[in-house]
């Protein structure tokens, strides 16, 4: 019986380059250090032809939206606009391919393909930091796993850029051994391997420097309180210091006061909402805690210097998406 596992990676159009690169070179180092092909590996898309990532590169597939090989995987590979992605046409195919026996997984966006199929209720999944607000609030049913990679489900996601190398060298270690992954990692200089259950993102603690417990509890207590964050006397209470004691901290550490830490937060939320759902204005403001919409549109104006509705018109811009609190 052949060792080789066939492997097709779905590439949808404004897929990321660097969450594919860092799930098919695992593969093919595999291959080289194994001297033989463990893995084979084909490249779909919904045109048959190419697929165009985010960056604008085009890539040359070897099918279309054709039944798979038996005993395949399949993973599916998005980025931006996924929304869009989600079409009849690929809906349909993983759903086919799932009453074929075929496993299949999502990396970067492409959990929110898996969702629109139906196929996450109930289960756990990842899926790049970037699109968890949207996600939450068009996938309620899913439970959303805020780590690099989940692989403990019948259907395995990773959050995209290198946490897809993390999800294929576990992969790897779980069917060729631990001392395969190893020497994969070793060839790709990727000393930092992050298991699961490691986060997504560096901590704000790491970000800025800061090594404030009382910084750090405050955070938390304003993370769990979201929307409808605590006030700044009630968070310095919890914590044993005084309200002046905590603003201080903010302005040194973080040069905002706590309350327009939790402002920004609630901004940056409905800012992912407007630009990755078709919730209204009203609907969005409600969800990120503010009862009026027209409070909302002020506040949002004032921060990004455009008005919500024409934020979804004009659509993104890179700097803001990245902008620190």
């Amino acid at each position: 019986m052949s060792r080789t596992r066939d492997v097709t990676f779905l590439l949808l159009d404004d897929f990321s380059h660097i969450a594919f690169a860092c799930a098919v070179e695992p593969l093919r180092i595999a291959n080289l250090l194994q001297g033989e092909d463990i893995y084979r590996w084909r490249l779909a898309s919904v045109s048959g032809k190419t697929a165009v990532c985010s960056n604008r590169t085009v890539t040359l597939v070897d099918q279309g939206l054709e039944p798979l090989p038996h005993r395949s995987s399949l993973f599916l590979v998005s980025g931006q606009n996924v929304g869009e992605r989600a079409t009849p046409e690929v809906l349909s195919f993983i759903r086919r391919e799932r009453a074929r026996g075929t496993r299949i997984g999502a990396i970067c966006s492409a959990a929110h393909i898996l969702a629109s199929a139906g196929l996450l209720d109930g289960r756990r999944a990842a899926i790049h930091w970037s699109f968890h607000d949207s996600f939450q609030e068009n996938f309620p049913d899913v439970q959303l796993c805020k780590n690099v990679f989940v692989a403990d489900e019948i259907f395995v996601t990773a959050s995209g850029g290198t946490a897809a190398a993390d999800l294929m060298l576990h992969l790897i270690g779980e069917s060729h051994g631990n001392d395969l992954a190893v020497a994969v990692a070793d060839m790709m200089v990727y000393s930092g391997v992050r298991t699961a259950n490691a986060p997504q993102q560096i901590s704000l603690q790491a970000r800025h420097g800061i090594r404030n417990p009382h910084i750090a509890e405050a955070i938390r207590l304003l993370n769990e309180s979201a929307p409808y964050y605590l006030q700044t006397s009630e968070i310095a209470r919890k914590i044993g210091i005084s309200t002046r004691q905590l603003e201080r901290l903010f302005q040194k550490h973080l040069k905002v006061s706590p309350k327009k830490f939790a402002i920004n937060q609630k901004l940056m939320k409905a800012r992912n909402l407007l630009l990755q759902t078709e919730q209204s204005v009203s609907e969005i403001a409600l969800a990120c805690g503010y009862e009026s919409p027209s409070h909302f549109i002020r506040t949002y104006q004032s921060r990004y210097g455009v008005t919500p509705h024409n934020q979804r018109v004009c659509g993104d811009n890179p700097q803001a998406v990245f902008q620190s609190v």
